[in-house]
Order: structure tokens, then C-alpha cells, then sequence
């Protein structure tokens, strides 16, 4: 591997470090590593670096560790600043919905909504070629050999190292080969999403999030720049969903027979998926496990404690996870047994309760029954109210969690 240019001195061990993922929670595992001095190599089992994807929004420790890392300029020039959340009847009148300086007061206006995609590249420029990278691979078997971990791949040469960290998502390939089947920690919410972009869709509310609902269906479309149009589809499991490794057609087949009769633009929107050629599609789930570590084997982000796309702060949690990972590492000298049982103490009950606070916050996306989004429509129409807004979804914007201050967070 190359030598990191990114280093902290006074690290006192070195490590080799393979991480599985090259999302938003292994390139920020990187960064950290590399300014305590470890050697990286970050392996991505796509082709390329991924683009496009689904916006989210941006509060939170997550953002925090961005503010730390220098992120937040370019993360703010990457950024929408959502003007309104808008649901509408089947004829595009509005029912409901909040305009969005709510979640801003109560987050002292640290938010943004960005794609994923366009945060993983973010930070992946802050590496600055530091980390050795290989794309187009992924870790095909893990073996504890005592003094180190032998890693083999899909193509590349195996390989030693000191840990090997997963950070490869919900459908993770080194908690499967470490841990056990995906069965054994997935806990559904009982929904699918998918998600599509569209060049030239004529309706645009610029800055407004707009979505249509039946019960347990909904369908939303966010305008974004360059004439694209993001929609996003989210509805409740049914005996004919296919996997999340379905093939396109699969997935468009799919998606046409759940929103064909949903009114308002379903038809316009179903026609311009027929021309997508990539779409997000994948079970709403959570992974919830007793333990992220074993021997010298790591897991962050997705990969450990999912809490789901309908959370909303799930890619922010996975820097904050990878932030915590690397300092614990620091501040114990490579003792990664010490390391390891520290990230999971300060961790894993904070997890936890943001995994229920999601679960609980699931239902109102798509409510399954019309009585259910009529309640929804009424209270998102009184979150202008201070109080209403504090009472309804105050807590779940607020970390109840203090990022601790690393070492290698300092400025060198």
C-alpha cells in the first residue's frame, strides 16, 4: 500500500486497515485513520465511485464531524435548502405539509438536504489521494491468522492486515462472513422505497418537496438542479415485492403495478421511469445486533446498527460511528480489543434508541390506513405552532449524545 500523505504525529502503532465500502462510513473511517498515521486501503464493490441517489437530510453529530473534518463549505454548495414539505390529494391540492424553517429552529440551522452521493464525494476529496483505493471488488473471505487478519478478494490478491472494518451497508458482505446471514439482524419495517432521477420532468416546485399518499403507498418528487427531478416511492411490503437484487425491468414492473392507480402524476412519473436506467430499490430495515466487533473485525454505519432510511439521520450516524471507531483506536494506542469495547459502549444505547425513535416515526411516511393520513396531514399542518413542533418531532432532531474531542481531531 501507499504510504498515507495525511498523518497525526506521535501515533505510536501503525495499522493496516481494510475497510469494505466506499459510501459515506468507510471514506470517513479513512480520513480519521489516516490523520492517527494508519495505512488504508478502501475497497468499493461498484465500478466507480456511485453518483446520483436519493437527497437526505443533513443535521446532527453527523453534521458535526463534517464541521470538523472542513466539510461544511462544500457540503453547503452541494446542499438544498428545502423551503416546504408539501403532501397533495390526487388533483395536486395541498392537504397538509410544514414549511421547513420548523426542523431549522430547532436545529440552530445546522441542516441541509443533499444526495448521498454528493456527501460520499465530498468526502472522498478530503482524502486527497491518501488512501489506497480499489473499486470494482469487494472482500470475499476473512481469516484470523493470529498476528493479523488475510483478507482475500473478489479479483485482487489477498492480502494481511491489522483490521478489516465493514462498512458495506444493509446487505453488508463482512457482517454476513463474520457474523452470520443478514436474517439473523434484519428487522423490517414493513415498507420498500425506490428512487429514480428524470431530466425535464415539467412540473417543478422549486425547493418544495411535494408527495401524494394512499393508504400504505406514497409517491414524492423533489426538483433538483440541472432540469433533474428526484422521485422517490415508498410502500408497504406485499407478497409480490421482489429483492433489492431484482433487475431493472424487475424493479420498473414492480413500481408500475403498486402506483399505476395512485392518481395525481403517477402516470407521468411511471412513464418517465421507463427511461431510467439505474433505480434505488430496497427494503426499509434495520439492523440490530448484540455486538459490531469480533476479533479484528469491525463494523460501522449500515452495516451495524441500520436505522433506516425513514429515520432520516442514518449517513450521519455512520460518520459519527466512523469518527468514533478511529479515535478509539487513537486514544488506545492500537490496542484494538480496548478500541473495539469502547466504541461499543459509547455507541450502541445511543443506537438503539435512535433505531426505536425511527420505528416509531415510520408509520407516519405512509400511514396504512386513510384515518392514519388524515392525522398525519392535520398535525404537519400545526408544526408551525413552537409547541406542536417540540412536542411532535423535537426529540428526534436532537442527539442526546456528545461527541467526545480525539486527539486527531486537533489541528496539525
Amino acid at each position: 500500500m501507499a504510504t498515507p500523505a495525511i498523518a497525526m504525529p506521535g501515533t505510536t502503532i501503525s495499522m493496516r486497515v481494510a475497510i469494505n465500502g466506499a459510501g459515506i462510513a468507510g471514506p470517513t473511517l479513512a480520513y480519521w485513520l489516516c490523520r492517527s498515521g494508519h495505512e488504508v486501503l478502501l475497497v468499493e464493490q461498484a465500478p466507480r465511485p456511485r453518483r446520483g441517489g436519493y437527497v437526505v437530510d443533513f443535521w446532527g453529530i453527523g453534521y458535526d464531524v463534517a464541521e470538523t473534518m472542513g466539510l461544511l463549505p462544500r457540503i453547503g454548495e452541494l446542499g438544498y435548502q428545502v423551503h416546504e414539505v408539501r403532501f397533495v390529494d390526487g388533483h395536486g391540492r395541498r392537504l397538509g405539509g410544514f414549511a421547513v424553517d420548523v426542523l431549522r429552529r430547532i436545529t440552530g440551522g445546522r441542516m441541509t438536504s443533499l444526495r448521498r452521493s454528493d456527501r460520499a464525494g465530498a468526502i472522498r476529496d478530503a482524502l486527497d489521494g491518501s488512501v489506497e483505493t480499489m473499486f470494482g471488488d469487494s472482500v470475499a473471505g476473512i481469516e484470523d491468522v493470529g498476528h493479523a487478519a488475510r483478507v482475500s478478494f473478489e479479483r485482487a490478491a489477498a492480502r494481511e492486515v491489522d483490521l478489516v472494518v465493514g462498512a458495506d451497508g444493509l446487505h453488508s458482505r463482512v457482517r454476513q462472513l463474520v457474523f452470520g446471514p443478514q436474517a439473523r439482524f434484519e428487522v423490517s419495517l414493513g415498507y420498500h422505497i425506490a428512487a429514480f432521477e428524470a431530466a425535464g420532468y415539467p412540473s417543478r416546485d422549486e425547493l418544495v418537496c411535494v408527495s401524494h399518499a394512499v393508504p400504505g403507498r406514497q409517491i414524492s418528487r423533489f426538483a433538483l438542479s440541472d432540469d433533474r427531478t428526484l422521485f422517490l416511492f415508498l410502500f408497504r411490503d406485499d407478497a409480490g415485492t421482489p429483492d433489492h437484487a431484482a433487475s431493472l425491468p424487475e424493479r420498473k414492473s414492480a413500481l408500475t403495478r403498486v402506483f399505476r392507480d395512485i392518481g395525481w402524476e403517477a402516470p407521468q412519473i411511471l412513464a418517465a421511469m421507463e427511461h431510467a436506467d439505474d433505480i434505488y430499490f430496497d427494503r426499509v430495515s434495520q439492523i440490530r445486533m448484540d455486538g459490531w466487533t469480533r476479533g479484528r473485525i469491525a463494523l460501522v454505519g449500515d452495516a451495524a446498527a441500520c436505522v433506516s432510511l425513514l429515520g432520516g439521520e442514518g449517513s450521519g450516524l455512520a460518520m459519527a460511528e466512523a469518527y468514533v471507531l478511529a479515535g478509539e483506536l487513537h486514544e488506545c494506542g492500537g490496542d484494538h480489543r480496548a478500541a473495539f469495547a469502547r466504541y461499543e459502549a459509547r455507541l450502541m444505547p445511543f443506537l438503539r434508541r435512535r433505531q426505536e425513535s425511527a420505528a416509531r416515526f415510520a408509520s407516519s411516511f405512509a400511514p396504512r390506513t386513510a384515518l392514519g393520513l388524515a392525522f398525519r396531514n392535520a398535525v404537519t399542518r400545526l408544526l408551525q405552532v413552537p409547541v406542536v413542533a417540540e412536542c411532535f418531532i423535537g426529540r428526534d432532531l436532537r442527539d442526546d449524545l456528545a461527541l467526545p474531542h480525539y486527539r486527531m481531531s486537533e489541528p496539525w
